[in-house]
């Protein structure tokens, strides 16, 4: 059995980790598309704050609503607890009290990771650098992931990681649908041709689902066909129905607390009766936030029920 300590430190690397990943792949895939597009069609900067929920947070900082200032923000500010820079020491500092109960490479993996980050995460902020930097985050993360698939034993320690992992996908995978898609679906000035094919290919490899998406669609991209993909394709590990399954078959190899899975249950029926022929931006909109609901009760609860056990400390 875990300490519960133990338990919350592994969920919240898994969690910061993940974090670092998915922002450093939307702050990438919004610069290329900026660069893709047309100069007359409206994209700025803005949607990438409001992704990763710090809308407010940067408006408190009097900056200027801009490229250089958003991405030091999001790439680089010390300030900012969900910066890449950020979540990478967050992450390195939850697995460095754990270093126990996961393999010898993985510590290696974060410490190599974080070692990076703090010394290179300006060249994040700049343009002419900030791919590189940013596939090097991308990258080494996924390394994490592929060590501890391949040399973890499958215990309690190895499902709490998967646990925030996959709770934290899901929630970037709701918020990235919420924005983009939602932005793409509302109402847009008239007469401005605004290459949706483009932008809706962004949005699938802004989670990097474009090519998994053509191989289990196999037709050109389409609002109904990506929303239906990342919201219910149960095979692709980034879809929300996926990462709700993978929470829930976590927790049933974990000391079985019976109040979580109801909340697995009541989300992935919401997506069951979904039709996404159907949806228009103001219920795309509904919908993300429902599901945000549904995961934030999620991780309340999994913190009720292994992170605050009552004396003995342990889940």
């Amino acid at each position: 059995m875990l300490l519960s300590r133990v338990a919350e430190n592994l969920y919240w690397a898994a969690r910061y980790l993940e974090r670092a990943e998915d922002t450093a792949r939307i702050v990438r895939e919004h610069t290329n598309l900026i660069v893709d597009l047309p100069v007359s069609v409206p994209v700025t900067w803005q949607p990438l704050l409001a992704i990763t929920g710090t809308v407010e947070e940067f408006d408190e900082r009097e900056r200027i609503v801009g490229e250089a200032d958003i991405i030091h923000f999001l790439v680089a500010e010390r300030d900012n607890t969900g910066s890449v820079v950020m979540c990478v020491e967050q992450a390195r500092e939850n697995l460095r009290t754990t270093r126990e109960v996961i393999p010898r490479d993985a510590w290696q993996a974060v410490n190599d990771l974080h070692l990076y980050v703090a010394s290179h995460h300006l060249e994040g902020v700049e343009r002419r650098s900030r791919n590189r930097f940013l596939d090097r985050v991308i990258a080494d993360s996924q390394r994490m992931v592929g060590i501890l698939a391949g040399t973890m034993s499958r215990d309690e320690a190895y499902e709490m990681l998967r646990l925030g992992r996959h709770v934290e996908r899901a929630d970037m995978t709701t918020r990235v649908i919420d924005v983009r898609a939602g932005m793409l679906m509302g109402e847009r000035p008239d007469g401005i041709e605004h290459h949706d094919d483009v932008q809706w290919a962004s949005v699938l490899r802004s989670l990097s689902a474009l090519h998994m998406f053509h191989r289990a669609v196999r037709a050109p991209v389409s609002a109904p066909d990506a929303l239906g993909f990342l919201l219910l394709d149960p095979a692709f590990p980034r879809s929300v129905t996926h990462c709700l399954r993978e929470i829930a078959a976590c927790v049933r190899r974990l000391p079985q607390e019976p109040h979580i899975l109801p909340s697995c249950d009541v989300a992935l029926n919401r997506l069951g009766r979904l039709s996404v022929g159907q949806i228009t931006g103001a219920s795309l909109h509904q919908l993300a936030d429902e599901l945000q609901l549904y995961i934030a009760a999620i991780d309340t609860r999994i913190s009720e029920s292994w992170f605050h056990a009552d004396a003995g400390g342990e889940p």
